[in-house]
């Protein structure tokens, strides 16, 4: 299904006609815009074990963030639906607090071993009881993306990157998580949340 009519404002048409590209950009939004997750983007979604978050508050503040996990740990639920897990951060909850205020997001999911993007907007809700909690050991709550556009994007500024190593600290049931440096440094250690292990 075709979002076009939703997909550019006055700003984008102005720049679009600046470089004679209205005619390319409705042509992509015709094709590649869809509202739903095909097969492709399934598999390519779920293959990824890193994505960027953009957020913003009610009042328009954007931030934008990396999260990152095991291949497969954003789930797309159904042909509408992704889910991610929220892990144990840094405390500030940036992303995860624009999206109580304000759940508008977007999400870049890239491959740099083979230059491919996939870019993702919708609307996210956070759930401490979801189903699929259980799914993701040390996730503290599930969000789930309503799917409003979702579509390609061009590769070629995409630089080559080859994996070296996944994060040691992406939680796992079967050994425990290690505990970042940062957390037992003199600024951090004294003011840590309630049983974090880093206060052990």
């Amino acid at each position: 299904m075709c979002v076009s009519s939703e997909t550019f404002h006055d700003g984008n048409r102005q720049l679009q006609d600046r470089f004679d590209t209205r005619r390319l950009a409705d042509r992509i939004d015709d094709l590649l815009v869809h509202d739903t997750i095909s097969d492709g983007d399934k598999a390519f979604i779920e293959a990824r074990d890193m994505f960027f978050l953009a957020s913003c508050d009610e009042d328009g503040n954007p931030t934008c963030s990396y999260k990152g996990g095991d291949p497969g740990f954003v789930r797309v639920v159904d042909e509408r639906t992704l889910a991610f897990p929220n892990y144990d951060g840094n405390g500030m909850y940036l992303s995860m607090g624009n999206i109580l205020r304000h759940p508008e997001i977007g999400m870049l999911f890239i491959d740099f071993e083979h230059p491919s993007r996939v870019r993702v907007e919708g609307t996210a809700s956070i759930d401490f009881d979801d189903p699929l909690l259980a799914d993701w050991f040390g996730a503290q709550f599930v969000v789930r993306v309503a799917t409003r556009r979702v579509y390609p994007n061009c590769p070629r500024y995409i630089h080559h990157y080859t994996l070296v190593e996944r994060s040691k600290f992406v939680p796992h049931d079967a050994e425990p998580t290690p505990v970042p440096d940062w957390k037992r440094s003199d600024w951090a250690c004294d003011v840590l949340p309630a049983g974090d292990p880093a206060a052990e």
